[in-house]
Order: structure tokens, then sequence, then C-alpha cells
């Protein structure tokens, strides 16, 4: 008598191998979280487009010096598309939603950037859509939805089309950015400094046409754009664009739940705000989606490979 065993591909195999790579793409939303509070407790009020260049165009030159590396002929144009919807134009979107909106309106909205890419992905990659991020991206929204509206939230048109839009902005950036890669020998940090700069220059001109200077910067001030264009600009973008190199180009986008996430844990561990237990089911809901995000579901018995 012959036994007949049919063998499974194992789905989840990638995801040991992914591990380490995840954990470190992590840690770029994770930072990316303390910029709402960096902004309010460190930052001039009323200077959100100098705040956005500052974080993208110092970073963005000091990373070119370091890198010693210029875009070839044929990616001078993708950088420009790349380093306009990633930062030039992200940036400003970002913090106009932060403006018209209360807090949790908006990141309830950036939240939605998975969702946003895990569609883009069927359109532009060619990729069959999967069910499975894409309805953790939907969790994830509702868990993030819970922990920071507030019962007083309220809704500007204007904000909403604008937290849409940076959204859509920085979804369509990831997307591109995994469709091109990168240039053969190019390092992580140089590819993170032609999207910075280039971005920064797209802000430089409306940044002085629009806001002008700050009257005034402090020393807190000055730590916090150290920090948001160092930390939050040339080390985190480096560590994304390398991630978004090797991962799933959705599960790494559900990586980005961490961002409000961060912000509303720092919210309660610095400024003393509480979190109630719908909050705290919220968070655990958005962090569940996160984490199941990064797993394939093993194909059902029977089914095409």
């Amino acid at each position: 008598m012959t036994t007949t065993t049919r063998l499974r591909p194992l789905a989840p195999a990638p995801t040991t191998n992914r591990t380490l790579p995840t954990l470190t793409t992590a840690l770029a939303p994770a930072v990316w979280g303390t910029t709402y509070i960096v902004t309010t407790e460190l930052l001039p009020h009323g200077h959100p487009m100098f705040a956005s260049l500052i974080r993208a165009l110092p970073a963005g030159l000091l990373a070119l010096a370091i890198a010693r590396t210029l875009p070839p002929p044929g990616w001078r144009w993708r950088t420009a598309v790349l380093g306009t919807l990633n930062i030039g134009l992200f940036f400003p979107l970002l913090f106009l939603a932060a403006e018209r909106l209360p807090g949790g309106v908006a990141a309830t909205l950036g939240a939605t950037q998975p969702v946003i890419v895990a569609l883009l992905a069927v359109v532009v990659l060619s990729e069959p859509l999967s069910r499975w991020r894409l309805g953790w991206g939907l969790a994830g929204v509702a868990g993030v939805a819970l922990v920071v509206l507030g019962p007083g939230a309220s809704f500007d048109v204007t904000g909403i089309v604008a937290g849409l839009a940076g959204a859509g902005s920085m979804g369509l950036g990831v997307i591109l950015t995994k469709r091109w890669g990168r240039p053969e020998g190019v390092s992580a940090i140089a590819y993170a400094s032609w999207q910075l700069t280039a971005g920064g220059l797209v802000l430089l001109v409306p940044t002085l046409l629009v806001e002008g200077l700050p009257s005034q910067v402090g020393g807190g001030a000055v730590a916090g754009y150290a920090w948001l264009g160092l930390v939050g600009g040339l080390a985190a973008y480096t560590l994304w664009f390398t991630g978004l190199r090797t991962l799933p180009v959705t599960a790494t986008a559900l990586l980005g739940l961490l961002s409000p996430l961060v912000a509303a844990g720092l919210g309660a561990l610095v400024l003393g705000q509480t979190l109630d237990s719908l909050q705290l089911t919220g968070f655990a809901l958005a962090l569940a989606a996160l984490g199941a995000g990064q797993l394939t579901p093993r194909p059902r018995e029977g089914a095409h490979p």
C-alpha cells in the first residue's frame, strides 16, 4: 500500500528571516511618533513649513556629504518624484491636517495609509489583493481611532482633505519606492539623502514666501529641530527605505500604525494624559493588526499555489 503525502508550503517561513529587518524598520515609525510631542513642547508655534524644511534639507545635505553619491542621470527625475511624495508634499499636508483638525482625527486619517498601500499595490505593482493585510489595515484604523478620537472631535473639510491627501502621497511614495528600488551599489544613507534633499528643496521657496523664519529660536527648539532632522529624518528614513527594499510593501506600511500609538503613549507618560479602557482596547487592536499584518496566512488545502 502506497501512501501519498501532500506537502503544504510553509507560508510564514520568511517571517523568521524577516524578524530583524521588521524590528529595525519599525523603529522609523516609532521615532516619527515623537514628532507631535517635540513639535508642541519644543518648537516655535505657527511655523509648520519651517519645521518640515529643517527636518528635511539639512539632514539631506549632511547625508549627501557623508555618502558623496549623487543620483545617476536616469534617477534624477525619480528622486524628484519620490522626494516630493515622501517629503516635500507629505510634510506640509501632515502639518496642515494637524492644524485644522484635532490630533486624534489627523492621526486616524494618517492611519489609513496601509489601506491605501494595499490597494495601490494591486494597481501599480500588479500584486494580488491581500485581503488578509487589507482587513488588518482596516482593523488598525479602527484601533487607532479608538485610541485617539475623543467625544468632542470636530471635522474640517480642508483638514480632512489634507489628511487623506497626505496619507495618499506617502502611500504612493512607498509604492513607487518599492517598484523602483534603488540603483545597484548605492547605500541606504545615500538613497535617503537624495529624497530628503529633493523634498527639502521643494519646501524651500514656499516656506520662505509663505511663512518666513521664526523670530526667536531657543535652545529647546534647536534640540527639537536636531531630533526631527537627524533622528526623525536621516536615521528614520534610512531605516525605512532599507526595510522597504526587503520586506513586503503592505506589511511594511502597517508598521506605520506605530506612529499614532507612540504619540499616544508619550502623551500618557510625559504629559500625564490618561487612557481609558476603550482607548486601551483600541491600543491592543492596533498592535494586533500591526503584528498580524506581518504574517502570511497558510493557503487552504486544495487551493492553487
